[in-house]
């Protein structure tokens, strides 16, 4: 029975013990900094952050200039285009450096560049009408397929560009970047500024 009693007393001892190395090695990892370079490769990991998608219903006409009503008749061409185009912006974390990262006591300042467009594309179909003139479609024929996308998507992109759109995308890149600065820093307070 002796034997029991010290087996069990010596388990105990050894179970308490591990409970409280194991709660050292916890409590030194939890007190270690957060530093700067900790925080700059965390968002640079993200890559380019998308913070807005617009999605804009475009239409454009293109004209091929022509002199006389005889070049317009023979060579003339009109494409008129109707499509849906979105439109993704945002910032790129990528190009972050180190002195876009900075710690201050208990406040964490990031830096980010302006907001960018990352990417924009054709959502559906193109709605194509193409008037050419008689020379034209038989010699030089061509759909304006390719002339009537360049167009849509630059001209989505002209229309995101306005100031109100920029602030908006602006301020949703300053409040994403703030909540994931938040998940790395939880005692600290996060100010995102566009530089």
């Amino acid at each position: 029975m002796k034997k029991l009693i010290i087996a069990i007393i010596l388990v105990a001892v050894v179970f308490a013990a591990g409970l409280f190395i194991g709660w050292r090695v916890n409590k030194n990892a939890v007190d270690k900094k957060i530093s700067s370079q900790a925080i700059l490769e965390s968002l640079r990991e993200r890559g380019f952050l998308v913070t807005q998608t617009n999605t804009v219903n475009q239409s454009v006409k293109i004209a091929v200039k022509q002199e006389t009503f005889w070049d317009r008749l023979l060579w003339g061409q009109v494409i008129t285009a109707y499509g849906v185009v979105e439109v993704n912006s945002g910032v790129d974390l990528d190009k972050l450096k180190e002195e876009n990262v900075k710690i201050f006591g208990d406040k964490v300042l990031v830096e980010i560049s302006k907001v960018e467009i990352f990417n924009s594309r054709l959502v559906g179909d193109i709605s194509l009408e193409n008037k050419q003139g008689i020379l034209k479609r038989v010699f030089e024929s061509d759909s304006g397929y390719n002339q009537a996308m360049t167009e849509l998507v630059k001209k989505a992109e002209e229309s995101i560009a306005s100031p109100q759109q920029q602030e908006a995308a602006s301020a949703k890149a300053i409040q994403e970047i703030t909540r994931l600065v938040g998940y790395i820093v939880k005692d600290k307070t996060v100010e995102v500024v566009i530089k």
